[in-house]
């Protein structure tokens, strides 16, 4: 009879009883995404950045002027990403056809940004480098890029790479159309 020979560890059995919930093995959480810019804890509440003026009041950052009272100040993390220079997405638009419509493409992306960063103040377009024959926008932000590629894609096609690094926290887009 060929049913093959298998055995069962006692790690695969279950020991929970009806009094007794099964063992639990998952008690150490390991950070599934590593960004050197996010806070190790909670802020002390009200704090606002000196730089750009957002604040954080009641668990997230927002434009909202602070209460009255002790304000705390602490450089935000869209702020201090820019200082560094070191973004954590990017986005590139490739071929002719970015080139002639660059301006109409660049007003896409600041109008999304405007929009985005009015609700989530962390939520930035760092800047923009013409590089030729590529113009290169750089955020502070990983769903920023995928949100302006996307957009851009559907107002003009082309072809959109999206590519989400999950242990360096980075987002890179390309965005081609040649025409």
């Amino acid at each position: 009879m060929g049913f093959g020979h298998y055995s069962i560890e006692p790690r695969d059995m279950n020991t929970s009883t009806p009094t007794q919930p099964p063992e639990r093995r998952d008690r150490l959480i390991r950070e599934r995404v590593h960004d050197t810019y996010k806070l190790p804890g909670k802020l002390r509440e009200p704090t606002c950045c000196p730089q750009c003026g957002a604040c954080f009041y009641r668990g997230r950052w927002t434009w909202t002027h602070a209460p009255e009272g002790k304000v705390f100040e602490q450089v935000c993390s869209a702020c201090q990403r820019t200082n560094d220079q070191y973004p954590a997405g990017e986005v590139t638009f490739r071929g002719e056809f970015a080139m002639r419509h660059r301006e109409e493409i660049l007003n896409l992306a600041r109008n999304l940004e405007a929009t985005e960063k009015s609700e989530h103040p962390m939520n930035r377009i760092m800047g923009i480098r013409d590089l030729g024959d590529e113009i290169q926008l750089t955020t502070t932000d990983v769903h920023l890029p995928r949100r302006i590629g996307k957009a851009v894609y559907r107002a003009f096609e082309g072809n959109l790479d999206v590519h989400f690094d999950e242990a360096g926290y980075f987002t890179t887009i390309v965005w081609e159309r040649d025409e």
